[in-house]
């Protein structure tokens, strides 16, 4: 029942960002009012957000709210690039392995008290978004962001932003049946952040490609034991 709840308030939110009712930049109806207008859970309410994120359409600021985004222009190849299986969350990561490599060494080489100040703030927000599935892959995307930023170069940002937070390629099992990240893996993922973090401060531009390298590495990793655990538990 929570499923097809969840997949009805998705549908919903979607239909009203395509269409325009929602605009982009325009804030989402808080937790609240979508739980009391479409009488769900508040489980149900965070689970759509989460899907609407993974679509690209949604972005949540810890805070703030929910946020619609600008929705890929029907049958592009934007649109088709948006990372739904296994094999396409893949080619993501390793598409990511080279731009946010370069995107790192770039920092490395430009890293200021602003540049360290604001990934601080990302990895905080990391870990202050618990085990929490939507924050912590918001919070996770902020910090790709933030390197991203820090680089200098525009179109490293570009790159980052186009995917939005979909670019964190979580299981589709996962987003779809789940609220929540195992904490180890929480951890593992806040240690190679820091790692980057600690790398771009060295100044070291070798020291910090290598750390995001070996990050999305990893990430790739878990991407497919999860995806395997998650096939064998259908």
């Amino acid at each position: 029942m929570k499923a097809n709840l969840t997949t009805e308030l998705v549908k919903h939110l979607r239909e009203q960002i395509s269409s325009g009712l929602i605009a982009p930049g325009d804030k989402l109806p808080s937790e609240n009012a979508l739980i009391a207008e479409h009488d769900v859970s508040r489980t149900v309410v965070r689970e759509a957000l989460t899907r609407l994120q993974a679509e690209g359409l949604v972005h949540t600021r810890r805070g703030a709210g929910s946020f619609a985004l600008t929705p890929p222009a029907p049958e592009t190849a934007a649109q088709a690039r948006v990372p739904r299986t296994l094999a396409e969350r893949r080619q993501l990561l390793e598409f990511r392995m080279g731009f946010e490599s370069e995107a790192a060494a770039a920092a490395a080489g430009t890293a200021n008290t602003e540049t360290l100040r604001n990934l601080d703030a990302a990895l905080a927000a990391f870990t202050k978004a618990g085990t929490n599935a939507s924050l912590s892959m918001n919070c996770d995307f902020e910090f790709h962001a933030a390197v991203a930023s820090a680089s200098g170069n525009p179109y490293f940002l570009d790159a980052v932003q186009h995917f939005g937070p979909a670019m964190i390629a979580m299981p589709r099992q996962r987003l779809e049946s789940q609220d929540s990240i195992p904490a180890p893996r929480l951890e593992q993922v806040a240690g190679e952040h820091l790692s980057i973090r600690n790398a771009i401060a060295s100044g070291n531009a070798m020291a910090a490609a290598a750390a995001m390298r070996v990050h999305l590495a990893n990430s790739l990793h878990r991407l497919e034991i999860e995806a395997g655990v998650a096939s064998a538990d259908d």
